[in-house]
């Protein structure tokens, strides 16, 4: 939804400057700082989530076709949980960190004490709307920030709901809702932010990373990227394949950061895959899965022929061992199976971010590694399906991957202990739970002396002596602090 459209007014620089000047004052007021403020805040989101399920579930439909239960869960339910943990362990997370002293500055105390950065934006993706816009905001309200969340024009019935409920619900002196385009992100690129926080694809990251980089301001980047599965011949193929169609279809339809890009096995177990997967896709959708209520439609034209171009492809369009179908009015494309595909075609070089599921063959699983390497970039997620303990460690030790699942796909994104994120062109930094605490806070560092027992070591004049003791001192050895007294 664009700024342009009749009856709303330009949002230009000019405009930027003044939301972030209406929030940098009552930062500066501390009015966000306050434990009473942040739990506030999430009791609201949470009370906007319980008081408009279905305008929610309504909107992502709209959007996306999403069908309700991948709404109420993957969107609604996860954020319930993000609000709920915050509020349960912000206190504890508040507390200052007792840190250690060394004998370099004793007698001494220290701690480390976590404090808001200041006014942060982020910047959302249109794939989970209100997932990918709130949750981050989770994390800054609990560290005591001041946020502009921008949400994507491209979901406009989640950005326009986004923008009513926030202002409806939350404090509007602290929290605003920006929405716009391309226009409305560059005036907002233009300010000093103390934080940029992104979720998108990797051409739009190096643009945040260089506005950011004008102003010396810190980004998180969560990106994506070719998230592979490998798939080995000792398991239960039934289990593994429900498992990566509940990770790729049953996830928005293929459109998620973390959904499988492509799979990669043996022949010999190749063709006992693409019929599993046959059998339970048919389970799952039915004969026809054009019609079917459980798979969301492609966000946008400019995205289905996209696809098409990766499908349709002179050396892809002839692999397709089941699916294919597509119905434009509707901008629906069937889950697709392809077998063999080459791996310099398109759609082993983007990202496909859509419901084709590439299979690559090795003769041999160990091969499975240098594929992926081969592939380039880092990607935000790969998967394994092994019962053999030696190919888990080689997984575990050699793919570098913002996370990695054994035996399933995508679960690990609901797991609060773990941090999520990307590494190289997957992105950089993460969050969930008290990772997106610490995304949005300053770890400050508090040492604390008395003022007795003063010694005269590290001032002049200078000696041989002083200089020997101090370098036992720094070394922390008590034998050469000993012989350094003795004067040995």
């Amino acid at each position: 939804m664009g700024s342009q459209s009749e009856g709303k007014a330009v949002f230009d620089t000019e405009s930027a400057k003044e939301v972030l000047k209406e929030l940098r004052a009552s930062f500066v007021a501390g009015k966000t700082k306050s434990y009473e403020w942040r739990v506030s805040q999430l009791t609201a989101i949470l009370k906007m989530l319980q008081e408009n399920e279905q305008p929610i579930v309504s909107a992502l439909r709209d959007d996306l076709s999403k069908p309700e239960l991948e709404s109420s869960i993957f969107e609604i339910g996860m954020l319930r949980n993000s609000c709920r943990l915050a509020l349960k362990e912000m206190k504890h997370w508040m507390k200052p960190e007792k840190a250690k002293t060394s004998l370099t500055t004793f007698p001494s105390s220290a701690e480390i004490v976590s404090e808001p950065l200041g006014v942060v934006l982020v910047i959302s993706a249109w794939n989970y709307p209100f997932l990918l816009s709130l949750d981050p905001v989770v994390g800054a309200i609990a560290a005591g920030n001041a946020i502009v969340l921008k949400p994507s024009e491209i979901a406009p019935a989640s950005s326009s709901l986004l923008a009513k409920l926030v202002a409806d619900y939350m404090d509007g002196s602290c929290i605003k809702v920006v929405e716009g385009a391309v226009p409305e992100t560059s005036a907002l690129l233009e300010q000093k932010w103390d934080k940029i926080f992104y979720t998108g694809n990797g051409r739009i990251a190096r643009i945040v990373m260089t506005a950011a980089a004008k102003h010396l301001t810190p980004v998180v980047l969560e990106l994506g990227g070719k998230s592979p599965v490998i798939v080995d011949s000792d398991i239960d193929l039934k289990v593994a394949t429900r498992r990566i169609i509940a990770g790729k279809w049953a996830c928005n339809n293929g459109q998620a950061c973390i959904s499988p890009d492509y799979i990669i096995t043996t022949k010999d177990n190749a063709v006992k895959l693409v019929d599993s997967f046959k059998c339970e896709l048919e389970q799952f959708y039915g004969k026809n899965p054009l019609d079917s209520k459980d798979l969301s439609c492609i966000v946008n034209s400019n995205h289905f022929d996209r696809l098409l171009k990766l499908l349709d492809e002179d050396k892809v369009s002839s692999k397709i061992a089941h699916g294919g179908e597509r119905d434009e009015t509707n901008l629906k494309i069937a889950p697709t199976i392809l077998l063999d595909v080459p791996k310099n075609s398109l759609i082993m070089k983007e990202e496909i971010f859509g419901p084709l599921l590439p299979i690559i063959v090795v003769d041999k699983v160990e091969e499975s590694f240098d594929v992926i390497k081969s592939c380039g970039g880092k990607p935000l997620a790969a998967y394994l399906f092994t019962k053999n303990k030696k190919l888990t460690g080689k997984f575990v030790a050699e793919v570098s991957a913002g996370g990695l699942v054994v035996n399933d796909t995508t679960v690990h994104l609901a797991e609060h202990n773990l941090p999520f994120g990307g590494v190289g062109d997957s992105g950089m930094g993460s969050y969930h739970g008290k990772f997106s605490f610490d995304a949005f806070s300053h770890k400050k560092a508090v040492l604390y002396r008395g003022l007795g027992g003063d010694a005269s070591l590290r001032y002049p004049p200078y000696t041989p002596g002083k200089l020997r003791l101090l370098q036992a001192l720094l070394s922390g050895s008590i034998l050469r602090i000993i012989r350094a007294l003795l004067g040995w």
